[in-house]
């Protein structure tokens, strides 16, 4: 199990677009500055969470991304798979990958991980994530995110 780059950054671009839930279509240009994400990869990262059913985009001069679906119906673990592949274990599975067999003591371990970070992934939501976003902002700023 690999998590790089693209799990983070795509995370932070669908907290920002769940922040901004029901306001309409953000621009790409707009999520990249706000998160400091290079443009380029963020374009990649939006088309592979479009493809996954993730994101919508609508083109033209008030265009942009939009979550397809509210942010508390899009777990954690939608995302690092959209952008990842499916979560498995790493490649000491005691099997195929290293040739083991079934006999790897350390197999179990990595099963084990692999699982408890699925169960954190799978109860944890975008929806969440944005609510503690929000607090953390207004504890900076000092106001909501209404009052801006």
């Amino acid at each position: 199990m690999r998590l790089t780059a693209r799990s983070e950054y795509g995370l932070l671009a669908l907290i920002d677009l769940g922040v901004r839930f029901g306001e309409g279509p953000v621009s790409a240009r707009e999520v990249a500055q706000r998160q400091c994400i290079p443009p380029k990869f963020l374009e990649q990262l939006l088309a592979a969470m479009r493809k996954a059913g993730l994101v919508s985009a609508s083109r033209g001069a008030r265009g942009g991304f939009t979550l397809t679906r509210d942010p508390s119906e899009i777990s954690v673990l939608e995302v690092v798979e959209a952008l990842e592949g499916p979560l498995a274990p790493t490649s000491c599975d005691g099997g195929q990958l290293c040739g083991r067999s079934g006999a790897c003591a350390a197999a179990s371990v990595w099963s084990r991980a692999t699982e408890a970070l699925r169960d954190v992934f799978t109860t944890t939501s975008v929806g969440d994530l944005c609510s503690r976003q929000a607090a953390f902002d207004s504890a900076v700023t000092g106001t909501t995110r209404e009052e801006v």
